[in-house]
């Protein structure tokens, strides 16, 4: 498919669409497809391209983690309403952006087992697009109607847009720091879960003890979700993550298992390590994988993650009971305990 061919036919669309629902979401089904018919709506645009390329990344699978957030974060203050459908989409909306750009940076060519979309329709596409989807983001966070709101989205993407430059900055450089490492992390990846749960507070009128719980809730819940992603871009099937083994690797990025394998392992596995972070490539990953298992940094990178996983559950335990506040938890489980 060309950006000048046809647009793509529904049966295509639905090939792509290969992730079904996760049982963890049941209490918010109803609410997921209203999302679903909210994204499908608002991606219309006169433009057959960005019709093309956002329809392609938006139904090409992935977890929705982080519009389930927000729907979930208000159902626990016992929000009643629709506003959290329409943020629901717009978080989604800046995410795929994200995904958008960061593929075409990263010069990847597969995602969810698909190809990506500048490998398909040309980086400037990619990039253009992604472009539409932050601004159409901010005209549906404009009809909610609240400044509060507005306020959080806007910091938020602000605050991943500096997470990838550091990210940048730090490629190919082997003395990054556990705490600098981490600083991405929660820039570029946390600080969006932590949006989505805020908002779900703030539309659930939660008092500032309560919409701090929550928005701490989303940041370890985010750098916990990351942290896994880190072990599994070494240790996951391929056929399941739908991406390459050793992506980090190849892009010279120095993830948590790399640092823990250059601060612990021995002094000529921490040499090779080094070595593979500021040349990049996957020539020697046979033998990163090797020195990273050696030394036990994919155990250390979970435990790390379960520590996060922990300090989630912790930051919600004020919340009154009620499904919504289990599935909260329960996520917490799971984004440790996934193999994809």
């Amino acid at each position: 498919m060309t950006a000048s061919g046809a647009e793509p036919t529904i049966a295509f669309f639905r090939a792509a669409a290969s992730v079904s629902p996760h049982p963890l979401y049941s209490p918010i089904s109803a609410d997921m497809q209203a999302v679903d018919a909210v994204i499908r709506d608002r991606l219309h645009s006169d433009v057959v391209l960005i019709r093309q390329v956002a329809e392609y990344i938006i139904h090409s699978g992935g977890k929705r983690l982080r519009p389930a957030l927000v729907l979930f974060s208000a159902g626990a203050m016992g929000y009643r309403g629709r506003h959290h459908q329409e943020l629901a989409a717009v978080v989604e909306f800046i995410h795929t952006a994200t995904l958008l750009h960061d593929d075409v940076v990263d010069e990847s060519d597969l995602r969810r087992g698909n190809q990506t979309a500048n490998a398909l329709f040309g980086n400037a596409a990619s990039v253009l697009v992604g472009d539409f989807l932050y601004s159409r983001a901010f005209q549906m966070m404009v009809s909610v109607g609240s400044m509060r709101v507005m306020e959080v989205l806007a910091d938020a993407t602000n605050t991943i847009a500096e997470g990838e430059v550091l990210q940048l900055l730090n490629c190919h450089e082997a003395d990054v720091a556990v705490e600098d490492y981490l600083r991405v992390i929660r820039y570029k990846t946390a600080k969006l879960f932590e949006a989505a749960c805020r908002l779900g507070a703030i539309l659930g009128g939660a008092d500032e003890a309560l919409e701090r719980g929550l928005a701490a809730y989303g940041m370890h819940l985010g750098t916990a979700f990351q942290l896994i992603d880190d072990v599994l871009d070494y240790s996951a099937d391929e056929a399941d993550t739908g991406k390459h083994l050793g992506d980090d690797l190849a892009e010279g990025k120095p993830t948590l298992p790399l640092i823990h394998t250059m601060h612990h392992g021995t002094p000529e596995q921490s040499a090779l390590v080094r070595r593979a972070i500021e040349q990049g490539g996957r020539n020697e990953f046979a033998q990163v994988f090797e020195a990273i298992r050696a030394c036990g940094a994919l155990e250390e990178t979970r435990r790390f993650a379960a520590a996060e996983s922990a300090l989630a559950k912790a930051a919600i335990e004020p919340l009154p009971p009620s499904i919504f506040k289990d599935s909260l938890l329960n996520l917490s489980d799971f984004a440790v305990a996934r193999d994809r």
